[in-house]
């Protein structure tokens, strides 16, 4: 089997580098990324793999990864969005936009987007990390896209993991006739630090005793592990949402096709520095 390359965000810690190791192990070429040099260099040490460093809460740091991946790898068989975390109080990134909707959905949306050509080239599949938040407390309203009038960590974190569901339907509408298969998937509740530095009541599941009735980051990896070496179009149907192997019922904002195209619009608009408003 010819060997792939794969990169995964979010790889220091958690679901992502329990999917880099798993990867690994099948021959494949994994390049991780993370926000902290130290985390990412050990977990790439362990595996003989390559990393880059990028904190999404910079959308330059992620032009940069861009540019640093097309310069290095001519193929890129599967791009694994799983970099993001629910927040604390409010907060603007560098860039002006709210950071739950910047590090979960702008910044994945950026990156795919800029390596667009060599995803397409490279016939590759893109992989979303989304979460059951979608249905939980997902509602997106096209008015307060950023939550200027409205915040809570809770539907902030919401908004962004059905934006990640918005996002992969519309990347299955726009490319997949050229050869890009897309799919989000929730991958559990899985005892990781990815409520580190919030202030929802979420983070006490994460961060106390409870943390033993979790998953471990392994079985939150399978989905991930599952959608990058099955075969698509016959094991997994692209464009869906998955939970545990097998398609599963999104928010119902995640099927309006008007609303996907809008944000994908509205995103495209923000990553270049200006806005655009959605329709009502």
């Amino acid at each position: 089997m010819t060997e792939r390359t794969i990169v995964i965000t979010g790889a220091s810690d958690g679901i992502g580098a329990a999917a880099a190791r798993a990867l690994s192990r099948s021959g494949d070429r994994v390049v991780l990324v993370g926000r902290s040099p130290s985390k990412t260099a050990a977990a790439a040490e362990a595996l003989g793999a390559d990393f880059l460093v990028a904190d999404f809460a910079d959308l330059d740091q992620v032009r940069t990864l861009a540019a640093e991946l097309q310069e290095r790898y001519p193929r890129i068989d599967v791009l694994a969005n799983n970099a993001g975390g629910i927040m604390g109080d409010r907060a603007t990134t560098v860039d002006g936009h709210e950071k739950t909707f910047q590090v979960n959905h702008l910044a994945p949306f950026l990156l795919t987007t800029l390596l667009m050509d060599r995803l397409v080239a490279s016939r590759a599949r893109v992989i979303n990390t989304s979460s059951a938040a979608n249905l939980l407390f997902g509602k997106i309203d096209p008015d307060d896209l950023q939550a200027e009038t409205k915040y809570s960590a809770n539907k902030a974190y919401g908004d962004a993991k059905l934006a990640n569901i918005l996002f992969t339907r519309e990347l299955h509408h726009r490319y997949h006739d050229q050869g890009i298969d897309t799919a989000a998937f929730h991958p559990g509740v899985v005892a990781t630090s990815f409520s580190t530095g919030s202030t929802t009541l979420m983070r006490l599941i994460y961060q106390t005793p409870l943390k033993r009735l979790l998953l471990g980051p392994e079985q939150g990896a399978d989905t991930l592990v599952w959608l990058a070496t099955a075969k698509p179009g016959t094991d997994w149907v692209s464009g869906e949402y998955y939970e545990k192997r097998r398609i599963q019922k999104a928010n119902k904002q995640a099927y309006d096709p008007q609303l996907a195209a809008a944000l994908w619009d509205q995103s495209s608009a923000l990553v270049a520095g200006h806005s655009a408003p959605l329709p009502s």
